[in-house]
């Protein structure tokens, strides 16, 4: 198992476009990809490879998440999803 943080800059966070952007990458890695966000008084976990999850963690601009990584090419899906995400996913 990998993870890295990551702040999200895109102005509009893990909107519907982002997002699917952001599943779309993480589903060309067999790697079970998880993101995690922390709130003041609750933890989010949301399936990298579900737009659906993703979408209802409502990752904002500015928010921090931690992208888990877990199998067989983790090293290389943790790189790729973190370089995506301060590439600005796609904006």
């Amino acid at each position: 198992m990998v993870s890295g943080k990551v702040v999200i800059k895109n102005p509009t966070g893990l909107h519907l476009r982002p997002a699917g952007l952001f599943c779309k990458t993480a589903m060309q890695y067999k790697s079970k990809i998880t993101v995690h966000k922390e709130l003041r008084h609750e933890e989010i976990t949301a399936n990298a490879k579900s737009v659906l999850s993703v979408l209802g963690a409502c990752i904002k601009s500015g928010d921090e998440i931690e992208i888990i990584c877990e199998g067989e090419d983790e090293a290389e899906a943790l790189k790729a999803m973190l370089q995506l995400v301060m590439d600005g996913l796609g904006e």
